[in-house]
């Protein structure tokens, strides 16, 4: 899946373990609607590549993305739309870290395919906004549900019914990002970002990111009780072992997934 595809390209830098997934359709990367699908491979091909550990989505150019191109919207058939959420969701169905690095315009589907990323990092120059009430629709890519158990109510309403745009500064404050840092250091931040994440148990980090997102939609006493399930299954790992022999002895742990 490595290569350029249509509206991106997917590398893999296997000494760094990590999978970029780049949004190569400037000045506005605009998503199409056959991207969607190719986008869904990509996340499952790095998500499946042994060489990877962190999968980042970033884009060239001053703008993450503008969204999607309407024509494909109007193409379409009403089936069809009503289940564009599918796709968009492959970084949140990926078992590995999932980071999306966001500068400019991050509007429309290019928000929503964020927001299924496991962490936001934005510079300062983003925008953040789902602008399709101007349009006489909503989103329709998972984009308000995940903001509303994100930023709750209030403030999904405020970006949806007004079709709100929300700097990177807002956003880190509102929760909605991880950081906002200058534009010159978005790249910087995520490869940080990207090393301090490969210094942890592959293990631990696929099933602790199950965990959130079964529990995500749970009561707490289920999600609780989803924890503990998980907590006793990792007790007899090959990397619970090696992080508790690292611990005692004083050194850093080798981690090996198992």
């Amino acid at each position: 899946m490595t290569g350029t595809h249509d509206g991106f390209r997917v590398e893999v830098d296997a000494d760094r373990e990590r999978g970029d997934i780049i949004l190569e359709r400037p000045p506005l990367n605009i998503i199409e609607m056959p991207q969607r699908e190719a986008l869904r491979e990509g996340f499952g091909a790095l998500d499946r590549d042994p060489r990877v550990r962190v999968i980042v989505l970033r884009a060239e150019g001053r703008h993450f993305s503008s969204g999607g191109n309407i024509a494909g919207f109007l193409a379409a058939s009403p089936e069809h739309v009503s289940r564009l959420a599918d796709n968009i969701a492959a970084p949140a169905r990926c078992r590995k870290p999932v980071i999306a690095a966001n500068r400019g315009y991050t509007f429309g589907v290019g928000f929503e395919l964020s927001l299924a990323c496991d962490f936001r990092i934005a510079s300062e120059t983003a925008l953040y906004a789902l602008p399709e009430q101007r349009i006489g629709q909503i989103p329709g890519s998972g984009g308000s549900i995940r903001l509303l158990h994100m930023i709750g109510m209030q403030r999904t309403k405020d970006m949806t019914f007004r079709s709100r745009r929300v700097t990177g500064a807002e956003a880190r404050d509102w929760g909605m990002v991880l950081d906002c840092v200058p534009d010159d250091g978005l790249e910087a931040a995520t490869d940080r970002l990207v090393e301090e994440l490969r210094g942890f148990s592959p293990l631990a980090q696929r099933t602790i990111k199950g965990v959130l997102n079964a529990a995500q939609n749970t009561t707490v006493e289920a999600g609780i009780e989803i924890e503990g399930n998980a907590y006793g299954r990792l007790r007899t790992s090959a990397d619970f072992a090696e992080g508790v022999a690292a611990f005692h002895e004083k050194r850093p742990a080798r981690f090996t997934g198992s």
